[in-house]
């Protein structure tokens, strides 16, 4: 008998409402009970006095039985003045919390209650405020992460950004200004490019003294941009396509012309036209106007007007209007539209330009080439009969004309040349480039606002977690001091043997 006393009675807690019942500690109605027991206290705690243990011991957690009797023990002694010769208490407050623990151990409902609120704190709310925090932490980590993702980003935009004016030669403070000013400095750089040409004349006689040779045709028609260019230098187009300096050079210059405003009656501004007479006018007639349009032409007396209109035929009038009609020639000597640019400035010369010193480069480097392979002897006969200057050449003086081939290529193929001639042929072209640039900074100031949004968000996590880390302490310390209050009821109803609720994970 002492060792079935000792015996341990091992109750798993997610089935001990079903044990309660079944050992018929409880019946199945103690729900309907307890929500009696909850409007009652309900109703006590509209009236407690100002204790700071009741307080405590209310605040932050569901009232239970043994609550219940807790407070009926301080309550004894805040109204021990209420107390009668029978022993018993006239105090309302003492009355109503009297008849909760009554009604709560009426059928051993207490126990039933108890076992839920465990049994919901150990599989529902514990879990969930846990999991909850894991959230919390979970989300304040990937915010973190979130907000160094968007400012790496960030600082990948502004590197490109600079990376970007690099290429295009400017600082980017003032994009557009930079820009522009940069434009200056093109007809420099080809007046440059044009003169360095002249130190290709040395290859150009190879390639024609080759062509003459090999293909016995003249060399006139080798090479013909290039050889102008190295002789001349940037000339202007029409230099090169008539042969000789055009007299004058009219340029198109961009002219800002206001439209016409229109009266606030309707009718259109002409602006005065004029035109003078070389003869002495004695006898001017009187002025004729046709309608509300002044055409400001001085008549004489003898004028003919047909239908109000004076149509004026002066005798000695000696100006004359010439009217260009579209396609008319332009007259000789003069350099007029693409005409007037230079050979390098315009497009379609500039692209012939660099084709040809393409072909020249092709040319050295197979020359260069054939200088490096064993010759065979049909080879070596053929050039016996050679021009001097075809014999005369060695490796040095080949990679010295391939070097400055290449380097009048790159200086006119490069990146920012490129972006230069564009904005000579299209100035909206700088608007265009000044907004993708500033895409690359707006982009980077968005992500900077996504990361100081992802901290926010981060923090906002790490708050609410450190909220819910009290609550999940402060359930955890009434669960357990509630298993420890079921388990010792419960064990002196088994004669004080030792009850164990399992699987609490407390």
């Amino acid at each position: 008998m002492q060792d079935i006393q000792n015996l341990p009675i091992d109750i798993q807690t997610s089935r001990l409402l079903d044990w309660l019942v079944d050992r018929r500690h409880c019946t199945l109605k103690w729900q309907s009970k307890v929500l009696q027991i909850r409007e009652k206290i309900n109703q006590a705690l509209q009236d407690m006095p100002e204790h700071e243990e009741i307080r405590s011991l209310l605040s932050g957690t569901y009232i239970n039985y043994f609550h219940c009797l807790k407070i009926v023990e301080i309550l004894k002694g805040t109204e021990a003045a209420t107390r009668n010769l029978f022993g018993r208490y006239s105090s309302q407050r003492m009355k109503d919390w009297q008849e909760v623990v009554s009604l709560y151990q009426s059928d051993n409902t207490y126990l039933a209650e108890s076992g839920s609120l465990l049994v919901r704190n150990i599989s529902y709310e514990i879990p969930a405020l846990k999991k909850q925090m894991s959230r919390c932490e979970q989300l304040a980590l990937e915010s973190e992460r979130k907000a160094e993702e968007c400012l790496h980003g960030a600082a990948e935009q502004k590197e490109q950004y600079y990376s970007n004016c690099k290429n295009y030669g400017i600082s980017g403070e003032d994009i557009q200004r930079e820009l522009q000013s940069l434009v200056c400095d093109v007809p420099s750089i080809l007046r440059q490019t044009g003169a360095d040409a002249a130190g290709l004349l040395p290859a150009i006689q190879l390639y024609q003294a080759c062509v003459a040779f090999v293909c016995d045709s003249s060399p006139e028609h080798v090479l013909p941009l290039l050889r102008h260019v190295q002789k001349h230098g940037d000339t202007t187009v029409y230099e090169w396509r008539v042969g000789k300096v055009p007299e004058r050079v009219e340029r198109n210059e961009k002219e800002v012309q206001e439209s016409p405003k229109c009266s606030e009656d309707g009718e259109i501004n002409w602006g005065d036209f004029e035109v003078q007479s070389t003869t002495s006018e004695t006898n001017s007639g009187p002025e004729m106007t046709t309608g509300d349009i002044d055409w400001g032409v001085s008549l004489e007396p003898q004028a003919a007007q047909v239908d109000g209109i004076s149509w004026d035929v002066g005798e000695e009038i000696t100006e004359t209007i010439t009217v260009l009609e579209a396609g008319t020639e332009v007259p000789p000597g003069i350099a007029r539209g693409s005409d007037a640019l230079t050979v390098l400035e315009n497009t379609e010369t500039r692209n012939q330009f660099v084709d040809e010193l393409m072909e020249l480069e092709l040319f050295l480097c197979q020359w260069l080439q054939s200088m490096d392979c064993d010759t065979d002897i049909v080879t070596v006969t053929q050039f016996q009969s050679a021009p001097s200057i075809l014999q005369g050449q060695n490796r040095e003086k080949v990679v010295a004309m391939v070097s400055a081939v290449r380097s009048l290529i790159a200086r006119l193929t490069d990146r920012k040349m490129r972006h230069l001639f564009l904005i000579l042929a299209s100035p909206r072209y700088v608007d265009r480039v000044t907004d993708m640039l500033h895409q690359h900074l707006r982009q980077a100031e968005l992500l900077e606002k996504k990361s100081e949004a992802w901290v926010e968000r981060g923090r906002t996590a790490r708050a609410e977690r450190e909220s819910l880390e009290p609550k999940v302490l402060l359930t955890q310390e009434r669960s357990r001091e509630l298993q420890r209050q079921i388990e010792g009821d419960l064990s002196r109803r088994y004669s004080n043997r030792p009850v164990k609720l399992m699987g609490t994970g407390l």
